[in-house]
């Protein structure tokens, strides 16, 4: 039976891979990789994990052009994410049945875990669902960038008796949420921090973690907002893109 291993390889560092992700590294037949215009470096850093920690034979690449994501602007968000989602599921169907042999193994490499605010797994769970492609999916956990964020600040991502909250930026547009001190913020595309009440709030923002790009700030959110908002806007015109996230934390 085809078999397809989810691979999480880690915030941006090619040392975040785990050693349960190399030998997934080296046990898959079919490469697929995921391409997006503008992100060519994204898929050359894949590209030099599986050479750094790769000895096993030669495999082959499978490049997946992946829909346009036009729903930051749609009416209906819900219905602009689930037609992307279709099309993708689509899309990867075809390529598990027609460009995997029944006995072969395939892999996706996913960014930082494939648990956490990543859609691979969900779609090959779909794909997997509708069972006109028989195949067997195991996951490899990897290195958050929840995680790689707490780790380059060196705070604890929890506080003691205190809950955490990860939410996309997209569900603060009425403010840190209510009874929790702590918020970890995901998919943001419009500095949403820098909307928020300042006062009493402490961010640790962090972008490109793990890679040469990588980019820290943080201290009190009245402070450093702005200074946020200009190395930001630099680097998404430099780079062509921009993968941030931040912890907000309440001081009081």
């Amino acid at each position: 039976m085809r078999r397809l291993l989810l691979i999480g390889i880690g915030a941006g560092d090619p040392d975040h891979v785990t050693v349960q992700a190399v030998r997934a590294l080296n046990a898959f037949d079919v490469l697929f990789v995921v391409t997006k215009e503008g992100t060519d470096d994204l898929v050359a850093l894949r590209r030099h994990v599986v050479d750094r920690h790769r000895t096993a034979a030669d495999h082959r690449t499978v490049e997946l052009a992946d829909p346009p994501r036009p729903w930051r602007d749609a009416p209906d968000y819900p219905a602009a994410v689930a037609r992307w989602r279709e099309q993708r599921v689509t899309l990867w169907e075809a390529a598990i049945r027609d460009e995997l042999g029944e006995d072969e193994t395939g892999a996706f490499l996913v960014w930082g875990d494939p648990s956490l605010y990543e859609s691979t797994l969900a779609i090959v769970q779909e794909i997997a669902a509708r069972g006109t492609v028989a195949f067997e999916h195991e996951v490899i956990p990897g290195v958050s960038s929840v995680h790689a964020l707490t780790a380059r600040h060196r705070v604890p991502l929890n506080r003691l008796g205190g809950a955490v909250q990860i939410t996309p930026a997209r569900l603060l547009a009425g403010g840190m949420p209510e009874g929790v001190d702590d918020v970890v913020v995901m998919i943001d595309a419009e500095a949403t921090f820098a909307t928020l009440p300042p006062e009493g709030i402490d961010i640790y923002w962090g972008a490109y973690l793990g890679t040469v790009d990588e980019l820290l700030v943080r201290g009190p959110l009245a402070e450093v907002a702005g200074e946020i908002v200009r190395v930001r806007e630099e680097a998404a015109a430099r780079k062509g893109w921009m993968f941030d996230i931040y912890l907000l934390r309440r001081t009081g």
